[in-house]
């Protein structure tokens, strides 16, 4: 196709809508000013719930005219998103997913990963706000232990666990003991997680701190007590940063079941405020719902990166893959065993957590190593707790005022 239209741009923009508000509860979205990618990607959403051809092969056309990977905020969503909307139209999503997964784990390395989880880190607190807040409570709910067994269930290589060792060989009483079993749940990361497991044990033994590390590459729905090597000597420790989100929504209640049967001191949980899971039977809510929350997920890359970034356009294709597989793959499709990445709310997560777990209130040590945190990073960023609501708990970290991550714990 030729390059974009002036006109075609004209009548995208003249078609967004006015209001400046971005709603994050269960309303209809508001389109932010003059963001033209928002309008035509909504219809062009609905145009396929209503199975409408015509509509859907032109608004296909002009967004393909309209987007690119490589333009400004609004072409880099229309691209992405596009991607996912001619896959849902086409019924062809399971191969795009495939297709985009396998090009991703060929270029996937130790060495690559690891440089850009520390730029990301470096220029947002996006990763680092539940690191600092889940190894807070851990730290305080394990003190004075001497057998230590945390059960890591995230995909952040092993990068929260330093500061903790470090913390942990500073202890004024003896060293305790930590064993670290890691739990991996994407696909992608198998392919480096022996180096990390090396680097880790190097760490340790630099720190003085009696270390195991082990690794488990079981789906969750199908851990047991067994599988994880739990001792009864040991004091337990269950970190889940934006892994429960991978697992089916039906299987969700059975996991936590298993998180008590273990019987730890304390579960910590992270994850990105966004709702893909109590929407997922209606197309467009659930598109506009995922459009919301990659739009300030894609603003907050493009302040906090310099235009050329190399690591800025690794993210954004990590959200394509994502994007897809929530929009054009069918719900239950179990994809080389991983499940869509049906994202909930902090209320929705406080809720199946009250059913067999206690919320633990972050201590204002916590609370004020977070704020500190934040203080290292650009003007936009903040902490919120709770809403006020009974049903919530934990922090959230803002960015402009937003809720885009959450961070609880529980016994």
């Amino acid at each position: 196709m030729q390059s974009p239209n002036n006109n075609h741009h004209q009548q995208a923009q003249n078609s967004s809508h006015t209001s400046t508000t971005r709603s994050s509860d269960s309303g209809e979205p508001s389109a932010p000013n003059n963001k033209w990618a928002f309008t035509l990607l909504k219809e062009c959403a609905k145009a396929i719930s209503d199975k409408d051809s015509a509509k859907i092969h032109h608004l296909l056309w002009m967004l393909n005219e309209l987007a690119s990977p490589y333009g400004d905020c609004d072409q880099k969503l229309a691209s992405y998103f596009l991607q996912a909307l001619f896959s849902k139209a086409t019924e062809s999503g399971q191969r795009c997913y495939k297709t985009l997964t396998s090009v991703a784990e060929k270029s996937h390395s130790f060495d690559s990963a690891r440089k850009l989880i520390l730029k990301f880190q470096e220029v947002s607190p996006w990763t680092t706000f539940g690191h600092v807040a889940a190894n807070g409570a851990i730290l305080e709910a394990l003190d004075g232990e001497k057998n230590l067994h945390i059960i890591d269930i995230s995909n952040t290589l092993c990068t929260q666990w330093p500061t903790l060792l470090e913390s942990l060989a500073t202890r004024t009483d003896e060293t305790p003991h930590l064993k670290l079993t890691v739990v991996v749940t994407a696909s992608i990361v198998k392919s480096v997680i022996k180096e990390i497991g090396q680097r880790m044990e190097k760490f340790a033994r630099l720190m003085g701190v009696p270390f195991e590390f082990h690794v488990r590459s079981d789906y969750l729905g199908e851990l047991t007590k067994e599988k994880l090597c739990v001792s009864e000597d040991e004091v337990i420790a269950i970190n889940c940063i934006g892994a429960l989100r991978r697992v089916a929504v039906e299987e969700r209640s059975s996991v936590i079941e298993l998180f008590r049967s273990l019987n730890p001191k304390v579960v910590t949980i992270v994850e990105e405020e966004a709702d893909f899971s109590s929407n997922r039977d209606d197309f467009v809510k659930c598109f506009e719902e995922c459009l919301r929350f990659y739009t300030l997920y894609f603003e907050m890359l493009e302040e906090s990166f310099m235009p050329t970034s190399n690591e800025r356009l690794m993210l954004e294709r990590e959200c394509s893959r994502s994007i897809v597989r929530v929009l054009a793959c069918e719900l239950e499709e179990n994809i080389e065993g991983e499940c869509a990445e049906r994202r909930e709310k902090g209320s929705q997560w406080s809720e199946r957590m009250k059913a067999a777990f206690s919320p633990v209130g972050f201590s204002d040590d916590v609370v004020d190593d977070v704020k500190a945190l934040l203080k290292r990073y650009r003007a936009g960023w903040g902490l919120m707790q709770g809403d006020g609501h009974e049903d919530q708990t934990g922090l959230y970290l803002t960015w402009k005022e937003e809720a885009v991550v959450w961070a609880s714990a529980w016994k």
